[in-house]
């Protein structure tokens, strides 16, 4: 390994209640042992994988599962809107893409990025996950959450689908990804749920659509776009998400296929620009792919009602943690409030903003929270 990985003190074995199925979580680094270390978890006899400025990563390979390298894989960081892959891996089996819906004013209102979903216009859910995937529409995740029974229901239903795919690092407090506290992912876990995802026919048409005509009021569409720079950029890439707040910084897990192959970088709290970096990611995961002893795996989700597989208490295995938390989980998400309204990829400062919309609109203002993508 490139870098000597130093066991630290146990997880506590705990179960989680979600959706009526109780899930065991893990008294190890899902995954494998080497994925608990903090530092870089690599091959040996390559070239170390290509620097980046993100706190988190996994490089893995999608049909194998094998993970090919990882930096803190397991720990823990606001996840922005890279959480919607979860609500769509969630809701998509649940809703009819086909039924209609007409949005709650709550649905439309909801801050940060929009699609601009209207109380007047009608939508099928098949919109709706365009909405979500392509645009990060926070209107739209809520307007999904609603169509599923409601925002409680849908959390539980999310929470659950974490447990399932054993993403034990992932607590879902929000359809859209904004901050909230207590909520969390992993690079890890944003690995397993593209993997899912990719795994959904309807998942991977929304994540890899560049453009499409959008409905709006009176009959009258517009057109989106997707905000995942490298389908434009990178030869092979599928798609997935982005996400990006002040306390989170940027976020993205992303999937792109060569050669039969398909690899899968995610990445967490980088500071910059981030999209030559995992262009660059990629192309280590497709040139070592097949070559190398991996460093850990992407597990396989678990049968439906079944609890997590324990330690056998006759042979304990050693215990590593997931990194030590900065204060950006709880304390970041409670002290979320940049007065900023993002539509699309535009950010508009929370004073300009309530200048251009009450000359232009007369309507209300509100608070916003900085939110891009």
């Amino acid at each position: 390994m490139w870098t000597k990985i130093v066991p630290v003190a146990a997880l506590i074995a705990s179960v989680s209640l979600t959706g009526g199925t109780a899930y065991a979580s893990p008294t190890t680094p899902v995954g494998g042992e080497a994925l608990g270390s903090r530092g870089l978890v690599a091959p040996e006899g390559v070239q170390k994988p290509p620097k980046s400025k993100a706190t988190s990563y996994v490089i893995a390979d999608v049909g194998t599962g094998q993970v090919l390298a990882a930096k803190d894989a397991h720990g823990r960081y606001l996840p922005a809107s890279t959480l919607k892959t979860l609500t769509a891996l969630t809701l998509i089996p649940k809703l009819d893409k086909n039924r209609t819906i007409r949005p709650s004013h709550n649905a439309c209102n909801q801050e940060g990025s929009a699609v601009g979903l209207s109380p007047k216009a009608t939508y099928k859910i098949d919109d709706l996950f365009k909405g979500l995937m392509m645009s990060s529409g926070n209107d739209a995740a809520m307007a999904l959450a609603e169509s599923n029974g409601g925002l409680a229901k849908t959390m539980s239903d999310m929470n659950a689908e974490a447990k399932r795919l054993q993403a034990y690092d992932t607590v879902a407090k929000t359809p859209s990804g904004l901050d909230k506290p207590g909520q969390s992912s992993s690079a890890y876990d944003l690995a397993l749920i593209a993997r899912a995802g990719l795994a959904n026919p309807d998942f991977k048409r929304y994540i890899s659509t560049k453009t499409a005509n959008f409905p709006a009021p009176k009959g009258k569409t517009y057109q989106i776009s997707n905000h995942n720079k490298l389908l434009w950029r990178y030869q092979g890439m599928i798609g997935v998400k982005n996400g990006w707040t002040t306390k989170a910084r940027a976020s993205f897990v992303g999937a792109a296929t060569r050669g039969g192959h398909t690899i899968v970088v995610s990445i967490m709290r980088h500071e910059g620009f981030f999209w030559d970096e995992v262009a660059k990611l990629l192309d280590w995961g497709f040139s070592v792919r097949g070559k190398v002893t991996p460093v850990g795996r992407l597990v396989d989700p678990l049968p439906a009602g079944l609890p997590a597989p324990q330690q056998q208490a006759s042979a304990p295995a050693k215990t590593v943690t997931p990194a030590a938390q900065p204060p950006l989980l709880d304390t970041a998400a409670k002290k979320q409030t940049d007065t900023t309204k993002t539509v699309g990829s535009v950010v508009i400062g929370g004073g300009l903003l309530f200048g251009l919309i009450y000359l232009w609109y007369g309507i209300r203002r509100r608070r916003r929270a900085r939110s891009r993508f």
